[in-house]
């Protein structure tokens, strides 16, 4: 792949009313980092997209949490497989959702088992999103709650913790245990050990203002075509929900954070441990699947169908090889404001497409971001 090829795909897209604005980069077989971009900033701001347009990358924050907390691991200050509640004592009885009574209350019992780091890293826990599930969502409105507020949330589990794969909550509360190990803030703690030593001199949870003018704008789709720019910004203090979605980054500094994975993790992780994060760690259960209950926020999602798709660690791994380029033992996984990244150990071949458009799972996008991964094996 040559800057060329990748720049075309963009411009295409861009031209064919994708997204307002793209930015892309990739890792090449050679290790060279292409970056590009096409388009505008926003409907609302005409300056050009560029490869260090910031942008919120939303879920693709999960990995660079995940490795913070395998990071711990490899200290030993803390276990896969331990109890987390000790640490998080919100955690420490966890109650399942079994239904719901006849006048509509919920009913909950104990669960059996613990909620683990490995459970929390996974989606196995039991904890989810109410945007891809029903039920939560109909628990949250009985009892008034919220999984968007400044506190902690009180919710079910969906599933007895270790049973099934539900995408969700449970990676924000990885970064709650980072805080309680580590004795630092979340920000603090991912600043000092994963974006220092990589160079990310652009990602954070809190951009200043001077990165302002740089900052693509938050875009709906809108049912009868086109796109609205609209108001969004994640809170500009700590929050709950900052360790599975907070970062703001851009295109070229994620490229900077996938490059780790064809070093075997260097330097943010040992062999080892990077061993074990890009293992399957959930046996026969499929992940990664989404199912919309707010069309407005994402669609259907069904990444790599019918290829076996399992969790590793820190993300989505594929145990089959995906038509588009990919081998087996590739992680991946996207950002519900249309981000979507890869990186493989295999051949060293990495990439990230960003948007800034609602709901998640456009199939424009997805056909954008899959030709980029086409032209970078090609």
């Amino acid at each position: 792949m040559d800057m060329i090829a990748l720049q075309g795909i963009l411009d295409d897209a861009v031209a064919a009313g994708v997204a307002p604005g793209l930015s892309a980069a990739v890792i090449t077989r050679d290790g060279e980092t292409l970056s590009a971009a096409a388009g505008v900033l926003g409907l609302d701001n005409p300056a050009p997209m560029t490869p260090d347009t910031v942008v919120w990358i939303a879920s693709c924050t999960k990995a660079i949490t995940s490795i913070a907390a395998l990071q711990l691991v490899e200290r030993g200050l803390i276990d896969l497989d331990e109890p987390v509640g000790p640490r998080l004592p919100a955690l420490a009885a966890p109650k399942v959702l079994t239904g719901f009574a006849a006048d509509g209350a919920p009913i909950l019992i104990p669960a059996q088992a613990p909620i683990t780091l490995r459970r929390l890293l996974t989606h196995t826990s039991g904890l989810g999103y109410d945007f891809c599930r029903a039920d939560l969502a109909r628990y949250l409105e009985a009892v008034g709650g919220s999984l968007r507020g400044e506190g902690e949330p009180d919710i079910p589990l969906m599933f007895e913790p270790g049973t099934a794969w539900l995408y969700g909550i449970g990676i924000d509360w990885a970064g709650r245990l980072i805080e309680a190990v580590s004795g630092q803030t979340l920000d603090a703690y991912v600043a000092d050990h994963i974006l220092a030593p990589l160079g990310m001199a652009d990602t954070t949870f809190f951009p200043p203002p001077e990165r302002a003018a740089r900052q693509a704008s938050v875009h709906q789709k809108l049912a009868e075509g086109g796109f609205a720019a609209i108001p969004f910004a994640m809170p500009p203090t700590r929050h709950f929900m900052m360790g599975g979605g907070g970062l703001y980054s851009t295109a070229e500094d994620y490229a900077r954070f996938l490059g780790a994975i064809p070093r075997g993790g260097a330097p943010l992780l040992g062999p080892e441990m990077f061993a074990r994060m890009m293992a399957n760690q959930v046996g026969d259960i499929d992940a990664g699947a989404l199912h919309s209950v707010q069309p407005a926020l994402l669609n259907d999602f069904a990444p790599l169908a019918g290829l076996r798709p399992r969790h590793g660690l820190a993300g989505l791994i594929n145990l089959d090889a995906v038509p588009a380029g990919r081998p087996p033992g590739a992680l991946a996984w996207a950002g519900l404001a249309n981000c979507y990244y890869w990186a493989d150990p295999a051949t060293g071949v990495a990439g990230v497409v960003m948007a800034q458009v609602l709901p998640f799972a456009d199939p424009a996008i997805l056909a954008t971001f899959e030709a980029v991964e086409r032209a970078a094996y090609a």
